[in-house]
């Protein structure tokens, strides 16, 4: 599937409920007290008929499907409730790969991102709020994300790869990926702030 069918596809559900979705698609939200985490972009993904992957390159082939949490504040803001997990952080790959030929470059150069409202814990109910395309082709994004992906290419060369920390860059960052893994296993994650240009809520 084109993303630009799939975006008009995703867009004719924007507004509705993703748990009742999950419902209809057969997606296991809670299994034996535990939360399946991913529910709501396995929602999306059956919705569009696709498998799932967790595979580097972008999972329709040509471009990436990202989902994002978006929550109430006490003031009424409606904000990112986290970062957005983006790829995998290969140190040898990152080492050897300049910006414009990295996974980070294919996994941002053709996103669709849509965003969801998390309610609380419970995941009884979550809006589909708004999926939006994103193309790396803003000039000056491209050049602050470059910059994140220089400095975080040279804490690796310079100090090595134990010396990263989610405190490196501006609009990406490189954190921890999942429970468990500790610190060996790291990801690219776009900052809220990259976030809150993507959806434009």
């Amino acid at each position: 599937m084109d993303r630009i069918t799939a975006l008009k596809k995703l867009k004719a559900i924007e507004g509705s409920d993703l748990r009742q979705l999950a419902e209809k698609y057969e997606v296991t939200v809670w299994k034996g007290g535990k939360l399946n985490k991913g529910w709501a972009g396995h929602v999306l993904e059956r919705y569009l008929g696709l498998p799932l992957n967790s595979s580097r390159a972008p999972n329709f082939g040509s471009w990436e499907l990202k989902l994002v949490s978006y929550k109430y504040l006490k003031n009424g803001a409606l904000v990112p409730k986290e970062t957005m997990a983006i790829t995998m952080l290969d140190p040898v790959n990152v080492r050897q790969t300049s910006f414009e030929d990295s996974h980070l470059w294919l996994k941002l150069s053709k996103l669709v991102v849509c965003a969801r409202l998390f309610v609380d814990k419970a995941e009884e109910t979550s809006t589909l709020l708004k999926c939006n395309p994103f193309n790396l082709d803003d000039e000056h994004i491209i050049t602050a994300i470059r910059k994140d992906y220089e400095l975080i290419r040279t804490t690796i060369i310079k100090e090595g790869y134990s010396a990263l920390t989610g405190r490196l860059g501006y609009y990406i960052q490189p954190r921890t990926k999942g429970r468990g893994h500790g610190s060996v296993s790291r990801a690219f994650y776009a900052r809220k702030n990259l976030i809150s240009i993507i959806m434009k809520i």
